[in-house]
């Protein structure tokens, strides 16, 4: 049990460093949309239930949905984005992106079949800033996970979402029997596992479609805030759909110790157009 416990804690330090009015509803944050110079309150963003299922991510995007074209040194991809289930981590990707935010900015942080990590301007890791000046919540959603293309947002810890977003490229299946015997863990001691290692997978929570979209395209089953026992994760509010060999390609490239790029990596521009 010493021995897990001491694999656990590697895996969890080596993640969690991501250091990184009227009432308008989710379905109202087309940024193309609205007119020029204000910025929607966070208040003013919620959080719409609807009926989709685990899988509706992987979707082609409808035509008019607004999408964004990210144009990198590596090559272009295209993500859609889920305005009604992240509301307000949509929006502040929009409206950066609108502004110039991330344009010349790199992938500050690659970790090859796990992810690359970017909108920082500082370049380290701990800088950017949200739309507000200030961290948003997290918007967990039990049928948005972290699967491979999957664009979620970087923090710091609970509810301090600002500027920097990573997307998720790992095709390695999850290892149910490591998850079981860490879920076991929990259940003998819920609050050692919950405070000293900020939670695990309650698999309990998983449905057999979550199951099998991990199973088909690989991912980051840990990073997902819905199920973590502790209430910490990571906010999945968008999703490549074009170019994800380009994802692959940029996740692959040369790091140093701290998963640095050696040569950069640069996002040239990030379009928000309507798809076609």
């Amino acid at each position: 049990m010493k021995k897990f416990v001491s694999i656990i804690l590697v895996l969890l330090l080596t993640v969690s460093v991501f250091t990184a009015c009227s009432d308008k509803s989710a379905e109202k944050v087309n940024v193309l949309d609205t007119e020029e110079g204000g910025i929607v309150k966070m208040s003013e963003l919620k959080q719409n239930k609807t009926n989709k299922k685990a899988g509706f991510q992987l979707e082609e995007p409808e035509i008019g949905e607004e999408i964004a074209v990210v144009e990198t040194t590596s090559g272009t991809f295209k993500i859609r984005f889920f305005p009604e289930e992240a509301p307000m981590a949509v929006y502040n990707f929009k409206k950066l992106a609108l502004e110039g935010y991330y344009d010349g900015l790199t992938f500050h942080r690659i970790m090859d079949n796990f992810m690359i990590q970017g909108g920082d301007p500082t370049g380290t890791g701990i800088g950017g800033d949200s739309i507000w000046n200030e961290d948003f919540p997290d918007e967990f959603n039990e049928n948005l996970v972290n699967i491979t293309g999957s664009l979620s947002m970087a923090n710091k810890g609970p509810n301090t979402n600002s500027s920097q977003f990573f997307i998720n490229y790992c095709k390695t299946a999850p290892d149910w029997e490591y998850y079981e015997m860490f879920y076991d863990a929990y259940k003998e001691d819920p609050e050692f596992i919950n405070e000293y290692y900020g939670g695990c997978v309650d698999l309990d929570k998983l449905s057999d479609e979550v199951k099998a979209m991990y199973n088909e395209h690989g991912g980051n089953l840990h990073l997902d805030g819905a199920f973590n026992t502790a209430g910490s994760g990571h906010t999945v509010f968008g999703q490549v759909f074009e170019g994800l060999d380009v994802v692959e390609k940029i996740s692959k490239v040369e790091t140093d110790e701290n998963n640095k790029p050696l040569g950069k990596v640069i996002i040239k521009s990030i379009t928000i157009v309507k798809y076609e």
